[in-house]
Parts: structure tokens; sequence; C-alpha cells
């Protein structure tokens, strides 16, 4: 099939060379524009530009798809491109940018889009930091039907995937990556057959997966030890779940839940040794924190850790 892709970060990266490898003709991509990235702040293509035109196919990278929105003249020679270029269908995959009705009318067989989780579960922004901080047993892939509401349109596919106990949202989104890519090839073949039936997505258990803030990253110790080990795999990688101690911010990037006897106040370091790692007390239990770093510094093992920045005795702000 001739397909028009809209997509930016590595999880549509991955989608986009399933889609190339399985022989699609891919006519146009979609990403959002360059932006600063690392210690220099220079430009940066996303990891979809970067497959696209390692692989030859036309790129364009307008900043808005709404006709009624700030840049109409952007997004009027957006809608001249999409309506001049010959294709089937269109596929999203974490595109970015809001695709109005007058882009969603375009395609003849319309806009699949490739949902990480279980709709109606965790629509919007981030179902896979929400997923684990909620302590879901399983999510998965939803192929989707795209129409104008926030992820509401009709269930093409659905794949589920369990959610380990160590899972971090990094190694969740890669998984889900490679299930993506996969099912969007498979619902492309069912499609060219006439054979992709559409579920519509019940009315129960309707969840929204809010953008992520750095803000909602910080560690309050006085929380059951077990909703912060959730939170503390959900923030890996991004924002990274961080707490002050002793004038600084540490971030913290891996934990486990162990017992606490209560006669610690929450957030107070029960023990910090390279024997036992750095165990802290919480509302409920406590936390084994495997895995820190401090400003300026490396994402250190706690025994390497402790070595640079002894911990006894503390107390978390």
């Amino acid at each position: 099939m001739k397909i028009i892709f809209a997509g930016t970060p590595e999880f549509a990266a991955v989608a986009l060379k399933s889609l190339h490898d399985a022989g699609h003709e891919i006519v146009l991509v979609l990403t959002q524009p360059d932006r600063p990235a690392g210690r220099g702040m220079q430009l940066q293509a996303s990891a979809v530009k970067q497959f696209a035109l390692a692989h030859n196919m036309p790129v364009a990278q307008p900043i808005s798809l709404r006709l009624d929105g700030k840049y109409p003249e952007i997004a009027q020679d957006a809608h001249a491109l999409l309506h001049a270029t010959p294709h089937d269908v269109m596929v999203v995959a974490a595109y970015g940018l809001i695709l109005p009705l007058s882009v969603l009318t375009i395609p003849p067989r319309g806009c699949l889009n490739i949902h990480g989780s279980l709709l109606p579960r965790w629509r919007g922004a981030a179902p896979i930091h929400r997923a684990i901080e909620a302590g879901d047993l399983e999510t998965g892939i939803t192929i989707m039907q795209m129409d104008q509401g926030l992820d509401t349109g009709a269930m093409l596919l659905i794949e589920k995937c369990p959610i380990a106990e160590t899972d971090t949202t990094a190694s969740l989104h890669d998984k889900l990556a490679t299930l993506g890519g996969t099912m969007i090839v498979e619902a492309l073949q069912k499609l060219e057959a006439d054979a992709l039936p559409a579920t519509p997505q019940p009315d129960d258990g309707v969840t929204y997966a809010a953008k992520i803030s750095k803000e909602e990253a910080a560690l309050d110790f006085t929380l059951p030890a077990e909703v912060l080990a959730r939170k503390i795999r959900a923030f890996n990688p991004f924002p990274a779940a961080f707490a002050p101690f002793g004038g600084v911010t540490l971030k913290i990037w891996s934990a486990q839940v162990v017992a606490n006897d209560g006669a610690h106040p929450a957030g107070t370091i029960i023990s910090a040794d390279p024997h036992h790692d750095v165990i802290v007390a919480c509302g409920e239990g406590a936390l084994r924190l495997t895995e820190l770093q401090k400003p300026g510094g490396k994402r250190l093992p706690a025994a390497d850790f402790l070595r640079a920045f002894p911990m006894q005795g503390g107390k978390f702000d």
C-alpha cells in the first residue's frame, strides 16, 4: 500500500521500519520540527526523520495542521501536500500534533493510529508511564481508526503485553514499540483484504494518561513504598524520580520495596552502606535505593555512589 506516515520518537520509528521492511511504499513522512537537544542544545532530527532520510523517504515538518490555528498558512501548505500526494492510508504513531477532521478525511482508507495501551484505558499522551505508575499488570497495543476525539476511535486490532515487576517505562516502551510494528503490518494486510472490522470502544473503563510533568517526579516519602517504587519505574528514563538530600537534588533510578519496623520517620535513612544499598523509611514500608545520581554526576549503583556521597544518618528533605 501507499502510506503517509506521521510520527516522531523512537516508538514511531520502529513502526516505520516495520512498514518499510514489509514492502509498503512510504510516499511521505510527517514528523515534528527538529528540536534542540544535548548539552550543546544543537538542533536534532527526530528518530522518524533520521530513518526516513536514511531510506530516501520524503519528509515534511509542519508545526501545525490546524487551518484555524496559530499558523494557518503552514497548515494550508501541509493540506495541499497531503492532497497532492497519492496514497491509500495514513499511519500515525506518537506524532505529537493534533490531526483535525480536515486531515483525517483525506486518506481514502482512513487514518490508523498505533496506541500504547489497551483502549479505552489510558487514552492520551503518556499511556506507558501511567500504566506502570498505576500498578497495572498488563497493557498492550491498540490499532485504532482515528476520529476527532482523544483516542476515542474504533478499535481494529488489540494485543496484550504483561507488565513485569521490574519494567520501567524504557523497557516497556521497547516491548510495545516492537509489538506495534508487528501489529500495524498485520492491520494493513487485513485492510487490503477488507478483513479489518472496527469495534467501537466501550463506555466503561475509560482513563486518561495525562502528559508527564517534571514536578510530579518528586518523591514524597510519606507515601507507601510500593507507590514510590512504581513512580521510580514509571519516570525512568524521563523525567527521572528525584528527592532533595543534604542540600542537593538526587535522582533515584531504581529501587526495591523492603520491610520497615516503623521505628523511623518517613524519609529517614535507615541504612547506607555498600552491602545493603540505601534503605529509606517510607509512610508504609521502606525502599532500598539501588541506583542514584547526584547533580553533574553519573548514574551509579548504590555501593559506588556511597563511596563519594555518604548518606548514613541523614534524611531526605
